[in-house]
This record gives C-alpha cells, structure tokens and sequence, in this order.
C-alpha cells in the first residue's frame, strides 16, 4: 500500500451542495455548491486568509473547485486541478440516500454497482495529496469527503468518520512514537 508522504498539510472538504443536504450520495456526479455551500467556502476563505498557504491543489468537480476558487481570491493564489482527488465513483449509488452499505464499502465488501472500491480511492487519494505536497508548502488540497475517509485510513485514523462541509483541517504526520496524524480543525472566522 502507498504511503502518505509526510509532510503537514491543510484539507478543505468542499462546502454543501442540495445532495448533501438531503443525505444523497454524490460520488462524481458534478453537483455544484448551494448557497450555504457558497457562505461556507467563503467563510473558510477569511479562515485561511491568514495562513501562510503557498499552493492549492483541488478536485476539478465543481464543488471542490468552485470552493477552491473562493479561497484562492482571497489567498491571491492559483488554484491547481488533479483528476485524482475527485470523488469516488459510486456507481449506481450516485444519487441515492447514504445508508447502511457505506461500512461494509469502506471494509472492502461491497462495491456499488459500476462504482470504484475504497481501496481504488485509498490508493488515488493518496497519489493526488502526495503530488500536491511536492509543491511549495504549506499546501491547501480541497476535495471530497469519502476522499478525505480514504486518506484518515491511510493516516492510521478510523476511516469512516464525516467530515463537515468546509472546515479546514490541519494534519500533521505521526509524531515519535506514534502511528496516527493529528488532525487540528482551524478556528472559523466570524459569520458575516
């Protein structure tokens, strides 16, 4: 199994869409931002205005880029694409509430008709972060949230934990001695 480079970074899981909202499996269907997803992205935004952020990597799928986007105007950064940090093909799931299935996807038994396997997204996520930390660090990666599980597995964290919309979080690799990174959640800025 690839191993994550460790290197610190910051993850964004992109702000909320209607399907998220109503608990439907998106998958790579290209759903775009609602506008809490919107507010969410923006209010990441001013979180991370003060972070020193040399580089961001994001999922080309709408959501992810277009909350990238939000955060690179106000960082007066470019915002780079890679096809491996797009969601999870879900397959004939896509479009359909979440339900029971999602454990048993995660443990390597079941696979969604038409759909990729965790260990596919396990290996791809961490190809896609690992080209992201070969940029100028510290790096912003903005992706998805069944990505961002694959990547807790691949840092030694229970895999099946979710991720809020548009919280940057801070990982940091395993300190001596341990196994696991730590993953520190920023202090949101104030609503407007």
């Amino acid at each position: 199994m690839m191993k994550l480079n460790t290197t610190p970074f910051w993850f964004l899981r992109h702000g909320e869409t209607d399907w998220n909202a109503q608990g439907l499996s998106q998958g790579r269907t290209d759903i775009p931002l609602n506008h809490v997803g919107r507010s969410q992205a923006e209010r990441a935004a001013r979180t991370l205005a003060p972070v020193p952020i040399a580089s961001i990597v994001a999922s080309p799928l709408l959501r992810a880029r277009h909350t990238a986007e939000v955060v690179a105007t106000t960082l007066g950064l470019p915002v780079a694409l890679d096809e491996d940090l797009a969601e999870v093909d879900f397959g004939k799931q896509e479009g359909l509430p979440m339900g029971d299935w999602y454990d048993d996807w995660i443990a390597g038994d079941y696979v969604p008709e038409g759909g990729e396997t965790f260990a596919t997204l396990r290996e791809r996520a961490i190809r896609g972060v690992n080209r992201a930390l070969a940029l100028p660090g510290p790096v912003l990666v903005v992706a998805h949230g069944a990505l961002f599980r694959a990547l807790r597995q691949a840092a030694g964290m229970e895999a099946n934990v979710r991720t809020p919309n548009a919280l940057p979080l801070w990982m940091e690799p395993p300190a001596a001695g341990a196994t696991a990174w730590q993953i520190t959640p920023a202090l949101l800025a104030p609503e407007d």
